[in-house]
Order: structure tokens, then C-alpha cells, then sequence
């Protein structure tokens, strides 16, 4: 660090001390979290902590950011002044009302985001949670009609900046994955997602994509090896385009980039909405498996990916609790923590 001029005869160095305090509080407003991975907070269990305690476990454990699924006021209220950035969802079976009025949308954010401004950080709203229009529920159609009333309503409101408006996919909306370059689109997706990736990149939001390497090795245990998908492999596995993949996790979301790119979407972002390793419940599973994954996602996310290196990843871990709500079994075991509070495995997010 370069030596500051202090006063003579000896008196404090009045101008460094006030320019390292300067320093201080510069770096300590700056926004540092690029490479800070959050945690899902899911809330299907029926014993659960409250949410203030919730909170709280987040502050005491480092966790910056956090995706709550649905609007709750408990936890919102528990949010406020703690300085944790938010993404809140907008929940699938409010996608018709939203979409069909922007009347409802306003309603929406005047109840959700408006009377915590601006004591809640919220920096995304997730318009809708994997809903492909290959589900045969008609969802998909009121995705993006959602988005663009809820984005109408918050750029009247002035937050457009502040609060980004998006919708989480995953993997299962690209036809192909290997190699990553190959990365695109379903055929029969692309209606639904070209004109939601042209929102996004006018908007300057990111997509919000699910990325599970589990789900990926679970179901393809003959080519896909453990090592591979735990960040564990200790040479390439996948040589691509003069780019090698040591882990699914770099592939996975370097075949979305891809595919993004082949459809007009080359601006847009990928935050990582969800990505985690469950602690029993199917192949695979252990509490072993479950730290090494993610004690690595968070290191790993830090330095971007092969196609976009040295640029973090944002990123959040699914999730923060068992929910013993859940179906099937495997769905029960996703938490870094158990429902008491006690950490399943040692993690660090500093």
C-alpha cells in the first residue's frame, strides 16, 4: 500500500488516517458479492424455523442473497435492514391472473415489493419456476405476458435499475448439451423462449436457469462419472472447441450460453437460480457428496466458466432446510441445514 504524507513534529498523520477511513467506507459500500453465492430458502415443511430465526441464520452463516419462491410476509418483514439481496417469485398459479391484467401485476407489486422499499433489497422477481411448454398445463403461455406487466408496473414505479424481472428455466428446455458448443433450444421451445430471451436482453435482466448436475448423473450413471459431476475429476473430461470441461456444472451452463447465443440472446447473463447435491434419498446421495459439491460451487463459481472465464457466476444453493413436505423422498434432503438449525455438513461462505 502506497505511504501516505503525515504532518511534522511527530503529530498523528491526521491526512492518512482520515484517507484510510475513506478507503474503509468506500470498500465497505461497494458491491463486492459478484462471486457470493446465496441460498434457496424453501418453506415446505411443517417445522420449520420462524423466519426471523431464518434470517438470522443467514447473517450468522455469511449468505448474502436469497430466492424465497413466494411472497411471505414473515419473512419479508425478517428481511428488512439485513442487507440480503432477494429474489422473489411470482408463483406458477398466479401466471393467468398476472398475465391477463396488468391491474392484478400492479395489485401484485404494490402488496409484495412496494411497502418493503427500502428497507428489502430486492434485485430480481422470478416470473414463474420451470414451466416448459411441453407440460401440457397451458403455463407456459402466461410467462412472458406476466413478465411484461410486472415489468410495466415497476418501471412506473421507477425501480426498473433496482429490480430485474425474469423467469427461471432448466436444463430440460435444450435439445442437446454435449458438447457444450452444441448447446440450443427445443424445437418446440423456442416459440416460448426466443421471445422471453429479446424481454431479458432490451431489459438487461439475466435468465435465472436450475442447474442440477445430480439430476443430470442420476439419470445417465453410464456416461456421466460421479467425479465429473462433483467437481472431483482430476484431469478434462470434455475437450470442446479448443475448451476443456473438468466438471458438468462448467457444461451445463456453457451449453445454455450456447444456445442463448444461437437464439439472439449473446447479452444476456446467466444467474444460476438453483444448483445444490441431496444428502440421501437416491443414487448418489450423501451427506460426503453433498459438502464436496457445494464447499466447490461456491470456489468454483468465483471464476466463471470455460466460454466466459474470469467472470463469477451468481449463483444460488438449493437450499437452506430439509422440507419434509416434500415429495418424492429425494426432494426432502436438499438442505444445507437440518430444521433444528444444525449445519448437515460444514460449509463456508466467506
Amino acid at each position: 500500500m502506497a505511504t501516505f504524507s503525515a504532518t511534522t513534529n511527530n503529530s498523528p498523520p491526521v491526512a492518512a488516517t482520515i484517507l484510510l477511513l475513506l478507503f474503509g467506507l468506500l470498500m465497505g459500500s461497494l458491491d463486492i458479492t459478484g462471486a457470493q453465492t446465496g441460498v434457496c430458502y424453501g418453506t415446505l415443511g411443517n417445522n420449520l424455523p420462524s423466519p426471523q430465526e431464518v434470517v438470522n441464520l443467514y447473517k450468522s452463516s455469511n449468505i448474502g442473497r436469497m430466492r424465497l419462491y413466494a411472497p411471505n410476509d414473515g419473512a419479508l418483514q425478517a428481511l428488512r435492514d439485513s442487507n440480503i439481496e432477494l429474489i422473489l417469485g411470482v408463483p406458477n398459479d398466479q401466471l393467468q391472473a398476472i398475465a391477463s391484467s396488468t391491474n392484478t401485476a400492479n395489485d401484485w407489486v404494490q402488496k409484495n415489493i412496494k411497502p418493503y422499499l427500502p428497507s428489502v433489497k430486492f434485485k430480481y422477481i422470478a416470473v414463474g419456476n420451470e414451466v416448459l411448454p411441453s407440460d401440457g398445463d397451458g403455463k407456459a403461455q402466461y410467462v412472458l405476458p406476466a413478465m411484461r406487466n410486472i415489468q410495466s408496473v415497476i418501471t412506473s414505479a421507477g425501480l426498473q435499475n433496482q429490480i430485474k424481472v425474469s423467469t427461471a428455466t432448466y436444463s430440460a428446455i435444450l435439445g442437446n448439451t454435449y458438447p457444450p458448443s452444441h448447446g440450443v433450444f427445443k424445437d418446440d421451445a423456442k416459440s416460448f423462449i426466443d421471445p422471453i430471451i429479446s424481454f431479458l436482453a432490451s431489459n438487461g435482466a439475466p435468465l435465472l436457469a436450475n442447474v442440477y448436475p445430480y439430476i443430470s448423473y442420476k439419470d445417465d450413471q453410464r456416461n456421466i462419472q460421479l467425479s465429473y459431476a462433483l467437481f472431483t475429476s482430476p484431469s478434462v473430461v470434455v475437450q470442446d472447441d479448443g475448451k476443456g470441461y473438468q466438471n458438468l456444472f462448467d457444461a451445463l451452463v456453457d451449453a445454455l450460453y450456447s444456445a442463448l447465443e444461437k437464439d439472439g440472446g449473446g447479452s444476456v447473463e446467466i444467474v444460476v437460480s438453483e444448483s445444490g447435491w441431496p444428502t440421501e434419498g437416491d443414487v448418489g446421495t450423501s451427506v460426503q457428496n453433498a459438502q464436496t459439491y457445494n464447499s466447490k460451487l461456491i470456489q468454483r463459481v468465483k471464476n466463471g466458466t470455460p466460454k466466459r472465464p474470469g467472470r463469477p457466476i451468481e449463483t444460488y444453493i438449493f437450499a437452506m432446510f430439509d422440507e419434509n413436505q416434500k415429495t418424492p423422498e429425494l426432494e426432502k434432503h436438499w438442505g444445507l441445514f437440518s430444521p433444528n438449525k444444525q449445519p448437515k455438513y460444514q460449509i463456508s461462505f466467506s
